[in-house]
């Protein structure tokens, strides 16, 4: 696969060195990273590029060392495959921010300093390697089919809520109900806090209120949005696409924080200082989480009966699904069903 088409490839995976383990894929989730990588949105994709950091499937074969998992369990894999796990990030299960030569493995595109010498190729496959503390036991509680998601997108909205203390009584926005946002809804509900969802389409209401969203709130209403000056804890924004921050700042509460993720370049305009000062509030960024992270928040959903909103999609159709995000057509997620790749001979030749 090249460019921004996304065509069958055939590779051979290497067999599992001692501690890493061999899975089959099941089903792969569809981030909308996926689309920006495979288009090079980022200028950094090494061709050629088999995007995939949502895998569930079962183990194949561990290496001699592997001690957590064996044949047959039922796993996923999230973003990284693997990381230099000798740094003080890496001892504290904080991967993400691998300070390694090279950084973390992550699951596709080789590692987080892209090396053109070097590529990794993600879960739109039939198989996958990765380090066994990179692997994740999956709650028999949770619908396989549905689970995949959250190995990124459910880590990525859980990730800075923890962080920042999110619990009963604080109100949280939540900017943007796609892929990111439908999972930042229902998890900061069960976290115990008042939801407030924020889209610029009004035809996403009754969406996020059936999430669990406590009120809906329409960012190019001004009055709708001067009513709630001041009043949001926590403001989660997960839109994908650059916009304009300071849209958002005058929501903060005093001491309050506004943290984007999904956006992996500037805001539209600078940040307002003057509006971030007078409330002393904090705007951040966040991206993925550790590995331990992404197995709390398995579990986290599994406690909760948390599941993402999917669609189950055949692998020939995986273009016209990345059209359909792009145009934010899909409702929230796509998980491919990954047997309608193993089973299509023109496809897996």
């Amino acid at each position: 696969m090249g460019g921004k088409t996304l065509e069958p490839y055939q590779f051979e995976r290497e067999q599992p060195k001692e501690n890493e383990i061999l899975i089959d894929v099941m089903y792969c989730g569809v981030c909308h990273s996926d689309v920006h990588q495979v288009a090079n949105d980022w200028k950094n994709t090494i061709y050629p590029c088999v995007p995939g950091h949502e895998v569930v499937g079962r183990v194949i074969s561990t290496g001699s060392a592997v001690t957590k998992f064996s044949a047959g369990d039922l796993v996923g894999v999230g973003c990284m495959i693997d990381s230099c796990q000798h740094c003080e990030p890496c001892h504290e299960n904080e991967e993400q921010f691998c300070q390694g030569p090279h950084g973390q493995t992550m699951t596709y595109n080789g590692y987080w300093k892209p090396d053109p010498n070097f590529n990794t190729f993600g879960g739109y496959s039939e198989n996958l390697v990765a380090n066994e503390k990179f692997v994740m036991k999956i709650p028999e509680s949770l619908e396989i089919s549905a689970v995949a998601p959250i190995l990124c997108a459910g880590v990525t909205t859980y990730s800075p809520l923890k962080y920042w203390g999110v619990t009963a009584g604080h109100t949280v926005g939540v900017a943007g109900i796609g892929g990111l946002g439908h999972m930042g809804v229902k998890i900061a509900k069960a976290m115990g806090a008042k939801v407030i969802a924020i889209t610029t389409k009004d035809e996403k209401r009754n969406a996020a209120l059936v999430l669990g969203a406590d009120d809906v709130l329409i960012s190019t209403d001004e009055k709708a949005m001067e009513a709630y000056a001041d009043k949001i804890d926590f403001i989660l924004v997960t839109i994908p696409e650059a916009f304009d921050v300071n849209d958002y700042i005058p929501l903060i509460k005093r001491r309050g924080a506004l943290v984007t993720v999904g956006l992996l370049g500037p805001y539209d305009a600078p940040t307002n200082n003057m509006e971030v000062a007078k409330r002393c509030a904090t705007v951040g960024g966040s991206m993925i989480g550790g590995t331990a992270e992404t197995q709390e928040v398995l579990d986290f959903c599994a406690e909760h009966n948390i599941l993402p909103d999917v669609e189950i999609i055949d692998i020939k159709d995986i273009n016209d699904a990345f059209e359909k995000i792009k145009d934010e057509e899909v409702r929230f997620r796509y998980v491919i069903d990954m047997a309608t790749l193993k089973n299509n001979p023109e496809l897996a030749k």
